[in-house]
């Protein structure tokens, strides 16, 4: 039995030459190289990004964004730094990290500001009834009024009339007027209790 004749070892040399011959042809604007380099590079540019990110989805959407800047970014390339493989590779490294860093730097963001904004259920119901009560507190107290006491007080504060005006439609002296209004909003602020 003759021994086998050994076959020859792919090193990736081949690969690596071409590829960086394409990036050279990339950087001058060839779309058919860089179809080419897209063949050679998306599957292994997804896998680095879907071990960091761990999401398929974004993960496919990262890889894209890495074979953009590659198109774009090609006639940065230095052959002498290193092969086409690492840098396109190393290109979606960073862009994986800064899409989980982004991601963690929303996180914070919006952990923060909901702990500032402190939400209080606002009650209709519960402001609804406080103002029936303060309503019905404010008809009890006028209701203490003199009739020339109620109806300056009314016409005053809740018509929007002048002293002058009040005094004209209840025909009063302005002086009797300003009297029995300053005397009804003691009584008034006497009933509802509030302090001086």
């Amino acid at each position: 039995m003759r021994p086998r004749r050994a076959l020859p070892v792919d090193d990736g040399r081949h690969d690596r030459h071409e590829l960086e011959k394409l990036l050279r042809q990339v950087a001058l604007g060839d779309r058919v190289a860089f179809e080419r380099v897209y063949d050679m590079v998306a599957a292994p540019v997804y896998g680095v990004v879907l071990r960091v990110l761990r999401d398929p989805a974004q993960s496919e959407e990262v890889a894209q964004e890495v074979l953009v800047e590659v198109w774009r970014a090609a006639a940065r390339f230095d052959a002498s730094r290193g092969s086409g493989m690492s840098w396109v590779m190393t290109i979606a490294h960073h862009r994986a990290v800064d899409r989980v860093r982004a991601a963690q730097a929303s996180t914070v963001r919006e952990d923060r500001a909901a702990r500032l904004e402190v939400h209080r259920p606002y009650d209709d119901v519960a402001e609804s009834v406080e103002a029936t009560l303060e309503w019905e507190r404010l008809r009890r107290c006028l209701s203490g009024l003199t009739e020339l006491q109620r109806q300056s007080v009314t016409y005053a504060y809740y018509g929007g009339y002048t002293y002058r005006e009040v005094a004209e439609l209840l025909k009063v002296p302005l002086a009797t007027v300003k009297t029995r209004m300053r005397d009804g909003l003691i009584r008034m602020r006497d009933c509802l209790g509030v302090e001086r």
